[in-house]
């Protein structure tokens, strides 16, 4: 396992235990106050105690080395994590509407406001900061579950503020309702989360191409780099989790020796991996009666 691998696996861990205390602060502001609203929230929490154990576990398989029946890899395993968790966030939501309608139809007034506020606020802060190092690392890492985990929480960052702002509205009015409301507009913020998560995930399950500024820079490392052949073309791409595959045909002189092709395949490839880390290469040689108009030109 690399070293960025084992401190996505690390970052993956220590969010169970963050979790854990983050739904106990939450569960003890609602306790305090009786308020469906905090009550949505610390139910929102129990996502993210779920979704960091599936993650935890499915990032130490995505990791796990090519074997026999999987050829590619295991990266792809992680996209199963996203979607699990955005399943889970849909059941949140679902949660949160069963708590907040009796308390429509009879609204009650919150009981010691200051106190329970406070104590969400602080959980608030905690995984605020969590879900930037993980958004981070995720990104840098290219590890689809952390990142998806870490915009997961930081949309509960999001849900605590609106919570937070609108209990504060409903005290200084005097209006109870505005209590199980807020926890309604919390339930259609996590439905919204979770299908951004989902839809993500199912894109990279479906192959999606790398980034385009990626594959920009791999045309114009292999128009610098490919010299001795003629051009290059049907240049694909995918996204299989933390790994890229990279895939082109390499048309050089038909009287070049395969030895000699073979060394421009290996400088190519050696250069592009330096280019784009986590890439595979796959390059097809074909003689030069086979370019196209479209190609990549060598310089």
């Amino acid at each position: 396992m690399t070293q960025g691998a084992t401190l996505v696996r690390r970052l993956a861990f220590w969010t169970i235990p963050l979790a854990f205390i983050v739904f106990g602060l939450k569960l003890g502001a609602w306790y305090i106050t009786g308020s469906v609203a905090l009550l949505s929230d610390a139910l929102e929490s129990i996502v993210n105690v779920i979704a960091a154990l599936v993650a935890f576990f499915v990032i130490g398989y995505a990791h796990k080395p090519a074997d026999e029946g999987h050829p590619y890899g295991h990266s792809k395993a992680e996209y199963f994590s996203a979607v699990i968790e955005g399943v889970l966030i849909a059941l949140a939501a679902l949660m949160i509407v069963n708590a907040a309608w009796p308390a429509i139809i009879e609204p009650e007034r919150i009981e010691a406001p200051l106190a329970g506020l406070a104590v969400n606020a602080v959980a608030a802060v905690i995984n605020g900061v969590w879900a930037f190092i993980l958004i981070r690392e995720g990104r840098t890492h290219r590890s689809p579950a952390l990142a998806a985990d870490g915009h997961h929480i930081m949309s509960d960052v999001v849900t605590s503020g609106g919570v937070i702002a609108g209990l504060v509205l409903a005290l200084a009015f005097d209006m109870p309702i505005l209590d199980p409301l807020l926890a309604l507009v919390v339930a259609c913020n996590v439905l919204w989360q979770g299908w951004k998560v989902i839809s993500t995930s199912i894109d990279g399950l479906m192959d999606r191409a790398i980034d385009p500024m990626e594959e920009s820079r791999i045309r114009d490392v292999i128009a610098a780099n490919a010299t001795g052949a003629i051009e290059a073309h049907d240049i694909k791409s995918r996204v299989a989790g933390a790994v890229r595959f990279v895939e082109f045909h390499l048309v050089v002189d038909g009287q070049m020796t395969v030895e000699e092709s073979h060394e421009i395949c290996d400088r190519l490839e050696s250069v592009i991996k330096a280019e784009v880390p986590g890439v595979t290469v796959t390059i097809h040689v074909e003689p030069a009666y086979k370019a196209k108009e479209e190609g990549v030109l060598i310089k």
